[in-house]
């Protein structure tokens, strides 16, 4: 079965969420979105390297900060579900329901991206002043929290000062969102630094359950995070990257952004989908076995 007839209670670009009561069902789908268009091809095995992925991360941190996740198991999952237990196998997470905090939490221990733009104007990115002489990529002295807007769909997020994200949500969740964001952030870019695999930028997403900030949705793929193989790293150039830039520059060479977005060739999507395989190899240790081959 490829898809489910149950209809979410609420859908982003990638992922449906069914409402369950006293939790949610989050399940990935393959659809790929690239500059705020959902694209008409799926990348296979997608949905489920990213659930996967952020499994292990949220596994591997528990003892930092709580999390969201319950259950990936589809019998754990309430009964309306078992007709589709084979689709959700492993893209899928039973979760707890939080009081979500209205911040992209976003860390970044290199220069590239947005905050290349801004730094190459005032040598500053979110109202931080960096030292002179960063170029692209270039590894921040010391990895930096660096807020946005969660904008509604369709619209785009806004980089904000750490002041600004305190008029937003407090200044005590403010620095509770900071401290766990590096926290988590520099845990991660250690491990992933043995895997051969450099962290460059994340975005977080938190909530509260029982009280306590929790890390909720995705956590640390390659569709939240830049990662970078750390072999052939060299500051001054644009890196390679294990996500979805083989489908964004494909769309930049071959579409003006004009109109509905065109079919992506064989050769990206099979690529595009070989990119997630090796970086949840790299990551997690394991060669990506899709579950209903399991």
């Amino acid at each position: 079965m490829a898809s489910m007839e149950l209809r979410p209670d609420s859908q982003g670009k990638v992922r449906d969420i069914y409402d369950c009561g006293e939790t949610l069902l989050m399940v990935a789908s393959d659809r790929v979105s690239a500059y705020d268009f959902v694209l008409p091809d799926e990348i296979p095995y997608k949905g489920e390297i990213l659930t996967r992925i952020s499994a292990f991360w949220f596994e591997r941190f528990s003892d930092l900060i709580p999390n969201h996740l319950l259950s990936m198991d589809p019998a754990d999952y309430p009964e309306r579900f078992a007709p589709y237990a084979d689709y959700l196998a492993g893209r899928s997470m039973l979760v707890r329901k939080a009081q979500t905090v209205p911040i992209e939490a976003i860390v970044r221990g290199y220069l590239t991206g947005s905050g290349k733009k801004t730094y190459d104007q005032d040598r500053t990115v979110c109202g931080l002043l960096l030292p002179e002489g960063l170029v692209e990529a270039s590894r921040i002295p010391e990895a930096i929290f660096t807020p946005s807007t969660k904008a509604e769909l369709g619209e785009h997020d806004e980089n904000i000062s750490f002041e600004r994200c305190a008029q937003i949500v407090g200044d005590e969740v403010a620095e509770q969102l900071r401290e766990a964001s590096l926290k988590v952030y520099n845990a991660a870019a250690e491990y992933a630094r043995t895997r051969g695999i450099i962290i460059a930028d994340t975005k977080f997403e938190f909530g509260y359950i029982d009280g306590k900030l929790s890390l909720i949705d995705e956590c640390l793929t390659p569709d939240s995070s830049r990662f970078w193989p750390a072999e052939g790293y060299v500051p001054g150039e644009v890196q390679p990257s294990y996500d979805k830039q083989f489908v964004r520059d494909w769309l930049r060479a071959n579409w003006d952004m004009q109109g509905e977005p065109p079919h992506l060739p064989a050769e990206v999507v099979e690529g595009t989908s070989a990119r997630y395989q090796e970086a949840y190899q790299i990551i997690t240790g394991n060669k990506f076995v899709p579950a209903k081959e399991q």
